[in-house]
């Protein structure tokens, strides 16, 4: 599926905060308990994505104008990698990736590093991404992932 992939403007908030919290609700609660969404959800409010935004590099991807994933670029890390789960396996994830990895490349960053959650670490390792180390925090494991980019 081809998507369209430009940066997000205040006015994504709403639907960045929805595609997230859809995916923690549907895909990411296979691999974590619930308390564990329900504090990261908190992370992802309309409030906290448009201070997100002032912060990081944020990119979302639409189809037929409607945003179903997003992803940002914070320095040489990437965060907040999310497709709408009715969008996953399509091939949307991969081209937010390719549109972070050119990003990073123009900012003469020669790795990226990503704290990927436990269901998203085969889609990074299928990018290229080699693990580094686990980190809990909590109840949370995230495991730190690096890619080195070529130029």
């Amino acid at each position: 599926m081809q998507a369209h992939i430009r940066l997000a403007t205040p006015e994504d908030a709403e639907s960045i905060s929805n595609v997230v919290i859809s995916a923690l609700r549907q895909s990411n609660a296979n691999d974590y308990p619930p308390e564990v969404i329900a504090q990261v959800e908190r992370s992802f409010s309309v409030q906290a994505v448009q201070l997100l935004m002032e912060q990081r590099r944020v990119y979302v991807a639409s189809v037929d104008q409607c945003v179903v994933a997003t992803a940002s670029l914070d320095g040489g890390v990437v965060r907040s990698v999310f497709v709408e789960p009715r969008c996953q396996g399509e091939g949307i994830g991969k081209q937010l990736m390719s549109v972070i990895c050119s990003a990073a490349l123009n900012r003469d960053l020669d790795v990226l590093l990503v704290p990927s959650s436990i269901t998203a670490e085969g889609f990074y390792a299928a990018l290229g991404f080699q693990k580094v180390r686990d980190e809990l925090h909590g109840a949370e494991r995230t495991i730190i992932m690096r890619k080195l980019l070529l130029k």
